[in-house]
């Protein structure tokens, strides 16, 4: 490596675990959903979208700060003419149609189709207010397993709460509703049919983001009314969301977008000055957050691939953030080790976004974090 690119690196701005991707502001105005959408989009990015309850724990300390205690808009909206669309409940899962995992035709007399998805041999649709059996997911693994079989039959929506509070989400992705581990549970268990994380809605975000994280107060929400068609947070109820008609005035929470898609082809050490001259520098990914966030934005690129600001060093033998994150959070399409001098990560543009070891001379787009 040059040494003037040693001490280009050296020289970055460190940002010591303070560079959010994202930030939230409440504002406290009262305006429609759309004359809020239209503030948001002047004065910050858009009306806030929300990919977990990490975020949801954010807007709750703003909430907080101005002691607001009512409803406040969110970026989240009904108007596509009830076209529904499929999601993984566990935030970061990607839907991805693939046909041979579906039966429409093998549910049983007493299944009506609707907008859940449960699992027998193959996934159908099925009404999300039938009880039954659910498979929950859990990352940390005990016993050599991270699904759980829930014998107590619950609808959906409980199923899912049940599954958030025990363990992390309901089963989600082909790789674990597929995956030979669920296929070793049915073959102990043998349920009829079980719920897992798959539900489809017509709720689309402001920004045009897939985010498939929903919170809704079941108590109060009804999605079938059709003149509810934009999003809020109840402030006083936990800040689980409801609908109200989008001409009502309330205060609402706007997003800041700190991530920038350079649609322009430049080798990785062209990519860092430019970032660092026009913006602050390439951009780390330290978490599953960061990760959904960014690879949103990496569908929109030009080239196959995208720079991030992770570095190999030989001398060394280690990656690491030019922004001096710490390398915790990895997701290589390999296990990220490298054997070649000049080497950094970019992350693919399409497929499932995994980080892959590129030449540096390569020509790819990239993201650059901004102030």
């Amino acid at each position: 490596m040059q040494w003037s690119l040693c001490l280009l690196i050296l020289m970055g701005q460190c940002c010591f675990f303070t560079c959010r991707l994202y930030e939230y502001h409440f504002i406290a105005e009262n305006k429609s959903w759309y004359e809020a959408q239209r503030y948001c989009r002047e004065k910050n990015t858009d009306l806030a979208k929300v990919f977990d309850m990490t975020d949801m724990t954010d807007m709750s300390r703003l909430r907080n700060s101005t002691q607001n205690q009512g409803e406040a808009w969110i970026g989240l909206n009904n108007n596509t003419g009830g076209n529904r669309m499929w999601h993984w409940s566990l935030p970061g899962v990607e839907y991805i149609q693939n046909g041979s995992s579906w039966n429409l035709n093998g549910r049983t007399d007493n299944e009506k189709p609707g907008n859940c998805g449960r699992k027998r041999d193959k996934l159908a649709d099925a009404s999300c207010d039938y009880p039954m059996w659910f498979v929950c997911y859990d990352e940390m693994k005990k016993d050599n397993k991270t699904l759980y079989l829930i014998t107590t039959p619950m609808n959906w929506t409980q199923a899912q709460s049940y599954c958030r509070y025990h363990h992390i989400d309901l089963a989600s992705g082909l790789d674990q509703v597929d995956g030979g581990e669920l296929m070793m549970m049915k073959k102990k268990r043998d349920p009829s049919s079980a719920w897992v994380g798959l539900f489809r809605d017509s709720w689309r975000w402001s920004d045009g983001s897939n985010f498939s994280f929903r919170y809704w107060d079941m108590q109060l929400f009804n999605d079938t009314q059709s003149n509810k068609t934009c999003a809020m947070t109840l402030l006083n109820r936990s800040g689980k969301w409801s609908s109200d008609e989008c001409g009502k005035e309330k205060p609402f929470f706007c997003y800041d977008d700190k991530v920038i898609l350079v649609k322009e082809n430049k080798t990785w050490e062209e990519a860092l000055y430019y970032c660092r001259d026009k913006y602050l520098d390439l951009v780390s990914i330290t978490n599953l957050e960061d990760q959904q966030w960014v690879q949103e934005k990496a569908k929109n690129s030009s080239t196959p691939f995208v720079w991030l600001g992770l570095r190999y060093t030989c001398t060394l033998g280690f990656w690491f953030w030019v922004t001096d994150e710490v390398v915790e959070y990895k997701n290589w399409d390999s296990d990220g080790t490298t054997d070649g001098y000049d080497m950094s990560a970019a992350m693919e543009s399409g497929e499932k976004h995994k980080w892959f070891n590129k030449l540096d001379n390569n020509l790819f787009n990239f993201f650059c974090y901004k102030n």
